[in-house]
């Protein structure tokens, strides 16, 4: 891409982004903050996006987007900066200029996506993804972040994100904890955290198993992703309040990185943007509150124009809660 065009995306992403903002938030300028005062949960808790969100362009122009829609983190996947998600080697170069361009528009790399399929029916494949998963968790330092996203995967060789009929059998379970332990053993080693999220198509597809990968795991380098529009299996959704606070019961302190989408159905994933389904955003972050999650709230599942109203949405809810969190 020459120099010309870097330069029209760049505008066209903070053209967009800053137009959307300003008539959603009804803002003079993308750095605005409501007049509200913000409780201490809107302080502690900070609204983040996956940089992908902004699906196009140089990484300059997307942190550009994030920093016009009033955005402070971002989850990056490297292919943002034109590698591969997963590479097999990260240049110094590339990993420098992702954390000097984010620090210069004060944006905080939250996390690092590193999502390989940990159940993999093929051993050479899970395989490949921890060779990887050390690539990218030995450049953390220069990337400037020490979380990495992660998720246990499924028994299908085709998607990541499609459930299979072999996710439930012992053998899976083996393949996968094998898999995490060996991936906990290069945090160890590195200095980062694992952050792997429960998800309904996958083999830790609920809160329980969450806390038992994490009980048979025994590291303090694995922690947990909550997404609560990915924890409704078939049948479920009537049950949403009993299920977040199971979750939380079980998983609740283990908890470093939050996502923020929707869904309106059971038995998949979410696939809508945050608050504009059926999950409880009050119950959810409620909890959050409660079990002192201090850290990034992660918006994704949306599309560039929704993200201003998303956002405006997770402040409102945010405010609302009280200033001191009850319970615990």
């Amino acid at each position: 891409m020459n120099r010309a065009s870097q330069q029209l995306n760049r505008r066209d992403f903070l053209k967009q982004a800053t137009q959307a903002a300003t008539f959603a938030l009804g803002v003079t300028g993308p750095r605005s903050r409501p007049a509200a005062a913000e409780s201490s949960a809107s302080a502690a808790i900070q609204i983040g996006i996956l940089l992908g969100t902004f699906g196009s362009g140089t990484l300059e122009a997307r942190l550009d987007a994030v920093r016009a829609c009033g955005l402070d983190c971002v989850q990056v996947s490297l292919d943002c900066a034109g590698l591969p998600d997963m590479p097999d080697e990260i240049p110094l170069e590339v990993s420098g200029r992702i954390r000097r361009e984010a620090a210069a528009r004060g944006i905080t790399i939250a996390s690092v996506q590193g999502t390989f399929n940990m159940s993999h029916p093929d051993a050479e494949q899970r395989r490949t993804g921890l060779r990887r998963l050390r690539v990218l968790a030995e450049a953390c330092p220069q990337l400037g972040t020490s979380t990495i996203h992660l998720c246990t995967g499924t028994r299908d060789g085709g998607s990541l994100w499609r459930r299979h009929p072999d996710n439930d059998a012992p053998e899976a379970w083996r393949d996968m904890a094998a898999c995490v332990r060996e991936a906990t053993e290069i945090a160890r080693q590195t200095r980062v955290v694992l952050a792997f999220e429960p998800e309904v198509n996958n083999v830790v597809n609920s809160a329980p198993k969450a806390r038992r990968l994490l009980d048979e795991m025994a590291s303090p380098f694995l922690k947990v992703t909550i997404d609560p529009a990915n924890l409704f299996h078939a049948g479920e959704l009537p049950r949403m309040r009993e299920i977040l606070d199971e979750a939380f019961a079980l998983v609740g302190k283990d908890v470093v990185l939050a996502h923020a989408k929707d869904l309106d159905h059971d038995g998949d994933a979410g696939h809508l943007a945050a608050g504009q389904g059926k999950l409880d955003y009050d119950r959810y972050l409620s909890l959050l509150h409660t079990h002192r999650f201090q850290g990034p709230l992660l918006l994704h599942g949306l599309s560039v124009a929704q993200v201003p109203g998303c956002v405006a949405f997770l402040r409102q809810k945010l405010a609302a809660l009280p200033s001191v969190p009850s319970g615990k």
